[in-house]
């Protein structure tokens, strides 16, 4: 009996050397980790194989007769014109312009059903910023404008090209002109 109370005792006394296990411990907070700022998703730009299946550009031809010149105007109703075609009556010259900037002369690419050319461009700082490019009024560049297929393109590197309709305001300046 004294041994089994031995060991009884042996058991209390082991039982009360050992600490209770210690509690486990509770996670960490979650580390707040800032959230990278949304990137805005490109705009997709689809190629055309042939630039005249590409939509035409929105927007309408408006004919304007000032003193010393004439100009057809294409935008949409109530915003700057994108492109313009003006005739400056007594010098018999046509300008083209697109608006856009630019630091330098650029090729501004003109496509017709029947041409094809760049013509260069300078850039005219202003109310709204341009680039001109001006012809003779018997270019033959001006006739296959007026008389392309239904539309004609205009494109400027590192700007959207505008694909245009031929409408009679053009031919109407074009022949102001002449």
């Amino acid at each position: 009996m004294r041994f089994r109370a031995s060991i009884a005792a042996i058991a209390c006394l082991a039982t009360a050397c050992c600490s209770a296990p210690a509690p486990e411990p509770t996670p960490a907070p979650p580390i707040a980790r800032p959230t990278p700022a949304p990137t805005p998703t490109p705009t997709p730009t689809t190629a055309y194989a042939n630039w005249m299946d590409a939509p035409q550009t929105a927007g309408d031809w408006f004919y304007r007769k000032g003193g010393t010149t004439t100009a057809a105007l294409f935008g949409e109703s109530g915003t700057d014109a994108r492109f313009a075609i003006t005739c400056v009556l007594g010098q018999r010259r046509v300008t083209l312009a697109r608006a856009g900037a630019a630091a330098e002369p650029m090729p501004m690419r003109i496509r017709t059903e029947t041409t094809d050319r760049a013509i260069t461009a300078t850039p005219a700082t202003g109310e709204l910023p341009s680039l001109i490019a001006t012809l003779g009024s018997s270019d033959p560049l001006l006739d296959a404008i007026a008389f392309s297929k239904g539309r004609f393109a205009v494109e400027v590197p590192g700007q959207a090209a505008l694909y245009l309709p031929s409408w009679p305001e053009i031919t109407r300046v074009i022949e102001d002109c002449r």
